[in-house]
């Protein structure tokens, strides 16, 4: 069953979130679907990831090409070719409930200061809630990330 896990962006941007999770999921062994909205910015976010730190280096690939079901990390607006473990949703993309529940983790990235991301961010809590899917709220907060809220499913 997947954890959600709601990141509320006030410091931080998306590119510089996943450069934090992205190697924590690999180390896991997950594959990772990276899916967002806007072509442009999934451009500029696969190229900071190649020009990340040497010893960091982020193996991934841009969706579109002949390996995207080899690639560890997947970056796109379409579904989870790569058979991913995650998926991080950024610039307002979605997953259904039914992709959700495939994965080991979700992470969905919104900005704190653009009022409709936050409001979206809010209704899909109280439907992954009521739908009795577990979560957990972080926001960055004088630069660490702190723990807001969390919602554990209802076990029968």
């Amino acid at each position: 069953m997947a954890l959600v896990m709601f990141y509320q962006l006030t410091a931080s941007t998306a590119a510089e979130t996943l450069a934090l999770l992205l190697p924590r999921a690999l180390q896991q062994g997950w594959r990772v679907m990276v899916r967002g909205t806007d072509p442009v910015a999934l451009d500029r976010l696969d190229e900071k990831l190649w020009l990340g730190p040497e010893d960091g280096f982020l193996p991934h690939g841009r969706e579109g090409g002949p390996q995207d079901a080899d690639q560890p990390v997947l970056i796109g607006q379409g579904p989870a070719v790569n058979r991913a473990d995650a998926l991080a949703l950024i610039d307002g993309a979605e997953a259904t409930e039914a992709e959700i529940s495939q994965m080991q983790r979700v992470w969905l990235l919104f900005e704190k200061a653009d009022e409709n991301r936050l409001a979206d961010a809010r209704a899909r809590w109280k439907a992954l809630s009521a739908a009795g899917v577990a979560a957990q709220y972080w926001s960055d907060e004088d630069g660490r990330w702190v723990k807001k809220a969390e919602n554990q499913p209802v076990k029968p």
